[in-house]
C-alpha cells in the first residue's frame, strides 16, 4: 500500500477514524505531535504523509506495521520488491516470514518472535532476509500500539538497509581474524582458538596434537620469481593443506611459509606420522606459478597435549622445537616433540661452532663405498662419503653434521675440500674406476662451480672422465635458465653427471630431455619394502630401468642390504650396485689394497631376506614385571622388537612392560633367552619418528599416571597389561 493511499485516506478520514487505525499511521498526530494552531489539520497531515512518503523513495528506509497476531497491514512497496515480491503480496504474512531465524547465521541475540510476543520495543535489530537470492541486511525498529483502552493492537516500525555496513564489519571481522592471502586463520585466531581447546579438553582430559609447518627452499622462489609469485605459491600450498587435513578452521597461516594445524582428539602417533608425511609428500610436488615451475619441500614438527605441554604457549614452543630437529636432519621430515631435543639442540649449536674448524684441524676424512656391476660382481668406481671424528664426541654422521653445514652455510667450503681430496686420492688408483661426489643444491647454485672442478682436474691430473658428479632433482627448482647455462659447463668440463635420489619427489621427465646425465641412482627408498608382497616398488625400478636405457644411462641402485633385493635388482637389470649386500664405506687405504690386486671382485653377502630396520642403541629403559621394576640396556631395537640385556635367565614367554619414558609403554614377551640377554616381541609394532628413530603410536596420558600414583604408587601402571588396555583407561 503507497502512502499516497494513505494520503487519501487521511484527507476523507478527519481525525482519521478506524481508517487511519487500519492504516500504517492511523492518528498522524500521534507521531508527529499536534498541528501548530494556524495550520488546518488535514493540511498538516497530508504534509507530514508527503515528507514520509519521499524517505520511502529515497531508499534511505521503509515501514512497515502489523496486526494484533503479527501480520503485515502495511510494507514500503519498493523493499516488498527487493524482497521478490509486492507489497500487496506480502499483506496478511507473517512480519517473522520475512527475516531468517537468529540462529540461522549465529547472531547472539534476543529473537524477533520473542520480542514481539513479549510486545517489546526494539530497535535497529539486525536481521537477514529469508528470500532466495537477496542477502540483505536489514536493521529493524518497531513500536507497539495500544488502543484508548490500552489494548494492544499491533506494531508499527521501520527499517534500514545495513548490509553495507555489516559487510564492511565482516571484512574487518576477517581480516582480524583471517589471513587476507590464503584465507586461512591468522596467528591470532589459531592462537585463541588453541587457548579455548586445551581449556576445555585439561578438564575433559583429551587429547589435542598440533603440527607447525614450515616451507623449505620458499625464499629462493620469492627471490627468483618475484613476490607476486611468492603469494601464488602460498595460495596452492594452502590449498594443498586443506585438501588433507580438511576442516578449514583447524589450519592458518602464522605468517611467511609457516603453517599451523590444530588436530583435537589425535594422539596416535602413526596417524600423525602418516599424515605429516602425506603432507610434505604433498607440498613437495611441483607447482605451476606464472608459466614457471617451481618445487619447494617442508618440514613438521609435531606436539601433543597433555603429554608434551598442557599450555598454548608450551606446545607452541615444543612443536617448534620438533620442526627445528626436523629441519636440522635434513628437511623435508617430520619429528615428533620429546624432552631429549632440548638437549640435541644445545648439541647442535655445539657441533655447529666445532664444525668451523673441523677442517683446519684436520678432523675430516673420505671414506668409498664401491659401486658394482650388478652381473658381474666388479667394482667399477666409488662414491664419495665424508666422515667427521669429533675430538670429544666421535664419529659424527653426516646426517647430523651436513645440515648444519648447509644451515650454517659451510657446504661451500666443505664440499670444495671433498672435491678436491677425491680426485687427489683417485688418480693414484691403477685402472679406470670412477669417484662419484655429491654436489649439493647450494654449490650447484654458485657460479664458480665449474671453476673449482677444472681446478681440481687440473691440479691432480685426474681424467674428466673418471669424475662423476652426482646432483639431486632439486636443482632444477624453476627450471631457470641458470640451470641449463651449468650443465652445459658442467658438460663442456667433460665429468660425468649421475642424478642422485630419483624419484623421491621432485621428478619431471622434462629435464631428462636436456640435462646430459651418464646416469640414473634409484633412492633406496624404492629399494626397501620392494621384495615385500604386495609392494609396487618393483614395478617403479622397472619403469625407471626401461626409461634409462631408453635414454642410454646407466643405473645404480642405492642401499641394497640383502641378497632377496639383489636378486630382484638383477632381475628388473639395474646395471649398477651400491649398498651393504657388497661393501660398507672403506677407508681410503683398504682401498688401495683392493686395487692394487687389479680388478675388485666383490661376492655378496648378507641377510637372506629384508629385515625391518634396526637401531644400535645403548639406552637404559626399565621393565617392568610382577610388580618390580628392573633397568636394562636396549641393544638393537626394531618395529617389531628389541634386544635387551640385564636379567638373568629369563624364561620364553615372559611378559614385560618396557618403559621407554615419557609415558612410552609397550607389552613385550621374551621369545629368546640367552643368560642376561633376551630376545623380545613387541605386542604393538613401533611407529616412525619421522627422524630415522621410533616411537610407541600411544602413549599413557598423564591423567592416568597421576591418577594411578595418586590412589596406588607408580607401580599401578603394571596392571594394565596390553597397549589397548591403557589406551582404553
Amino acid at each position: 500500500m503507497e502512502l499516497s493511499s494513505q494520503i487519501e485516506s487521511g484527507e476523507r478520514g478527519g481525525d482519521g477514524g478506524d481508517e487511519g487505525q487500519r492504516g500504517f499511521f492511523g492518528l498522524i498526530g500521534s507521531r508527529i505531535g499536534k498541528p501548530r494552531s494556524d495550520v488546518a489539520p488535514n493540511l498538516h497531515t497530508r504534509e507530514a504523509l508527503l515528507l514520509l512518503q519521499n524517505y520511502e523513495e529515497s531508499g534511505q528506509g521503509w515501514f512497515w506495521s502489523t496486526d494484533v497476531r503479527g501480520r503485515l497491514t502495511y510494507i514500503t512497496d519498493s523493499v516488498a520488491r527487493l524482497m521478490g515480491r509486492t507489497s500487496g503480496q506480502l499483506l496478511g504474512t507473517s512480519f517473522t516470514e520475512l527475516f531468517l531465524p537468529v540462529d540461522s547465521h549465529g547472531e547472539r541475540q534476543r529473537t524477533l518472535p520473542f520480542l514481539l510476543t513479549k510486545q517489546s520495543k526494539f530497535d535497529e535489530l539486525p536481521l537477514r532476509s529469508a528470500f532466495e537470492g537477496d542477502d540483505r541486511w536489514w536493521a529493524i525498529s518497531g513500536r507497539p500500539q495500544f488502543d484508548g483502552s490500552g489494548k494492544f493492537t499491533g506494531y508499527r516500525g521501520s527499517g534500514t538497509d545495513v548490509t553495507a555496513q555489516r559487510r564492511s564489519a565482516e571484512d574487518a571481522s576477517r581480516l582480524a581474524l583471517y589471513d587476507s592471502l590464503t584465507g586461512l586463520a591468522n596467528r591470532f585466531n589459531i592462537s585463541k582458538k588453541l587457548d579455548t581447546t586445551l581449556a576445555a579438553f585439561a578438564q575433559q582430559q583429551r587429547v589435542c596434537a598440533i603440527m607447525l609447518l614450515d616451507l623449505d627452499r620458499f625464499k629462493q622462489v620469492n627471490d627468483t620469481l618475484g613476490h607476486p609469485a611468492g603469494d601464488s605459491l602460498l595460495k596452492q600450498v594452502a590449498q594443498r593443506l586443506l585438501k588433507i587435513v580438511g576442516d578449514k578452521e583447524m589450519v592458518s597461516r602464522l605468517g611467511g611459509d609457516e603453517f599451523q594445524i590444530i588436530l583435537p582428539d589425535v594422539d596416535d602417533r602413526g596417524k600423525l606420522g602418516d599424515m605429516a608425511a602425506d603432507i610434505i609428500a604433498s607440498l613437495s610436488q611441483p607447482y605451476s606459478v606464472e608459466g614457471s615451475r617451481c618445487i619447494i619441500g617442508a618440514s613438521v614438527g609435531v606436539a601433543i597435549a597433555p603429554f608434551d605441554g598442557l599450555t598454548s604457549d608450551d606446545l607452541v614452543r615444543n612443536a617448534d622445537l620438533a620442526l627445528y630437529a626436523a629441519k636440522g636432519n635434513g628437511r623435508g621430515r617430520f619429528s615428533f616433540y620429546s624432552s631429549e631435543l632440548h638437549q640435541a639442540a644445545e648439541i647442535r649449536r655445539a657441533l655447529e661452532d666445532d664444525l668451523r674448524d673441523a677442517l683446519a684441524r684436520g678432523e675430516m676424512e673420505l671414506r668409498y663405498q664401491p659401486v658394482v656391476n650388478a652381473k658381474s660382481n666388479m667394482v667399477t668406481g666409488v662414491e664419495a662419503l665424508v666422515r667427521w671424528t669429533h675430538p670429544d664426541r666421535g664419529v659424527i654422521s653426516p646426517g647430523v653434521f651436513i645440515p648444519i653445514a648447509e644451515e650454517a652455510n659451510l657446504i661451500w667450503p666443505l664440499g670444495e675440500w671433498v672435491l678436491r681430496k677425491a680426485c687427489e686420492d683417485a688418480v693414484n688408483w691403477p685402472g679406470e674406476m670412477r669417484v662419484a661426489v655429491n654436489v649439493s643444491p647450494i654449490q650447484f647454485a654458485n657460479e664458480d662451480l665449474p671453476k673449482i672442478v677444472a681446478s681440481a682436474l687440473a691440479t691432480t691430473g685426474l681424467a674428466p672422465d673418471r669424475l662423476e658428479l652426482e646432483i639431486t632433482e632439486s636443482v632444477f627448482l624453476g627450471d631457470s635458465a641458470d640451470t641449463a647455462k651449468m650443465f652445459k659447463a658442467l658438460n663442456a668440463l667433460g665429468v660425468r653427471l649421475a642424478l642422485d635420489d630419483f624419484g623421491t619427489g621432485y621428478s619431471s621427465l622434462s629435464y631428462l630431455q636436456t640435462a646430459p646425465f651418464d646416469k640414473i641412482k634409484i633412492d633406496q627408498s624404492f629399494v626397501r619394502d620392494a621384495t615385500v608382497p604386495g609392494s609396487r616398488n618393483g614395478a617403479i625400478i622397472a619403469a625407471i630401468v626401461a626409461l634409462a636405457e631408453a635414454l642410454e644411462m646407466e643405473t645404480t641402485a642405492e642401499g641394497i642390504e640383502s641378497l632377496d633385493q639383489l636378486e630382484l635388482i638383477r632381475k628388473l637389470n639395474v646395471s649398477h650396485v651400491q649398498g651393504y649386500v657388497y661393501s660398507k664405506p672403506v677407508p681410503h687405504i683398504e682401498l688401495l689394497e683392493h686395487a692394487e690386486a687389479g680388478s675388485w671382485i666383490i661376492k655378496p653377502a648378507g641377510p637372506a631376506r629384508q629385515r625391518n630396520d634396526r637401531f644400535s642403541l645403548f639406552r637404559t629403559v626399565g621393565a617392568i614385571h610382577d610388580n618390580h621394576r628392573y633397568n636394562v640396556v636396549i641393544r638393537n631395537l626394531s618395529s617389531t622388537g628389541a634386544f635387551i640385556e640385564g636379567i638373568l635367565n629369563v624364561p620364553p614367554g615372559t611378559q614385560f612392560v618396557i618403559d621407554f619414558g615419557e609415558g612410552q609403554l609397550v607389552t613385550a614377551t621374551v621369545r629368546r633367552s640367552m643368560k642376561h640377554q633376551q630376545g623380545v616381541e613387541f605386542e604393538q609394532t613401533m611407529v616412525s619418528d619421522g627422524n630415522g628413530g621410533l616411537c610407541t603410536r600411544h602413549r599413557v596420558s598423564p591423567y592416568l599416571i597421576a591418577a594411578a600414583t595418586q590412589s596406588t604408587a607408580a607401580m599401578a601402571l603394571p596392571m594394565f597389561t596390553t597397549t589397548s588396555d591403557w589406551k582404553a583407561a
